[in-house]
């Protein structure tokens, strides 16, 4: 099953707008504290513990330093409980922050553009952010349809 976006994701050359959410461990995660630092990729995912969301961060957890790095850093977002993200991942080593976008419910997914009101959660959306805090470069898929990363490896190389 399909969801429909009702919204308009951000997209290249659009500023992203700064949150602070919750990590799987409780600690406070800003998107501006790494303003000036590192580009950050990040990735909204609709549901832990499903299949396709667990295919994916599996893909970074497995290729961590095409994501984490002296120069980029991933943030993957849910509208999952902070507890819920830390079970995930235990679970499957996850080392990277899972950021709760609990409440105000699915905010940072709505700010983005992602959020599924159907669905009451995310959708796939991945957007990579440059140094400045602009979008460089993004893909939104339906929560059904998983992500291609291979358009990411491409624009992170065109920002070093």
């Amino acid at each position: 099953m399909t969801q429909t976006i009702h919204q308009t994701a951000l997209s290249a050359g659009d500023v992203a707008p700064d949150f602070t959410l919750r990590d799987q461990n409780g600690t406070p995660v800003s998107l501006a504290e790494f303003r000036g630092e590192k580009n950050v990729v990040v990735v909204f995912y609709p549901f832990a513990f499903s299949g396709i969301c667990t295919g994916e961060l599996c893909e970074i957890r497995d290729d961590l330093g095409a994501f984490v790095g002296d120069d980029v850093q991933v943030l993957a977002i849910s509208c999952d409980h902070m507890f819920s993200q830390r079970a995930w991942a235990d679970k499957e080593g996850y080392f990277f922050p899972l950021l709760s976008d609990f409440w105000p419910h699915g905010q940072v997914a709505r700010d983005f553009g992602v959020f599924s009101e159907r669905a009451g959660a995310a959708t796939r959306g991945t957007f990579l952010i440059d140094r400045e805090g602009v979008v460089r470069w993004s893909l939104v898929n339906e929560i059904g349809q998983a992500r291609d990363f291979s358009g990411y490896h491409e624009a992170l190389a065109a920002l070093r």
